[in-house]
């Protein structure tokens, strides 16, 4: 059963933006090689390679922060370490290419890279490593876990007896 399916969306999101990105900068490479024309004195070869080098390199990086996503829903913990730093890398690139986009291309695309960066953001801010339930086993401490045997006829807090009188 998938408890929080969040992680999954981010991860399918992710994935295919990274297709999506390697595909449109991989076209854009053959349209300028085909073209054969130079831009403000630019190589038009160097262009071509550029535009390709980089949707492999951008394709590559937002499947690393799919895979990320994969790992968290897999694992059904929050991420930690290199992850993380991935994942918030993640949300910036999208709140700057989102901004970018507003002015660039409109209204559609900047709601699209609103969409992935509070996917990413919800992602983030749900797993916090707490358990869902308060019966789960969680850090040392929790009111759900026992460091011991407890009495079931007194109740864990109970006030003081009170003072006798002689």
């Amino acid at each position: 059963m998938v408890r929080r399916p969040v992680a999954w969306i981010v991860a399918l999101v992710l994935f295919a933006e990274a297709l999506g990105v390697l595909a449109v900068n991989w076209f854009l490479g053959v349209v300028v090689d085909r073209q054969d024309m130079s831009l403000a004195g630019l190589d038009p070869d160097m262009m071509s390679v550029s535009s390709k080098a980089g949707g492999v390199v951008f394709g590559l990086y937002f499947a690393a922060c799919g895979l990320v996503a994969l790992l968290v829903a897999l694992r059904d913990r929050a991420p930690a370490g290199l992850g993380k730093v991935l994942l918030i890398s993640a949300a910036v690139v999208h709140a700057l290419l989102g901004a970018f986009a507003w002015g660039l291309i409109g209204w559609t695309a900047f709601l699209f890279m609103v969409v992935v960066l509070a996917l990413i953001v919800l992602l983030l801010m749900t797993y916090d490593g707490r358990p869902e339930k308060p019966g789960e086993a969680g850090e040392p401490g929790d009111p759900g876990e026992s460091d011991g045997p407890v009495d079931a006829g007194t109740p864990p807090f109970s006030p003081p007896a009170a003072p006798s009188a002689p």
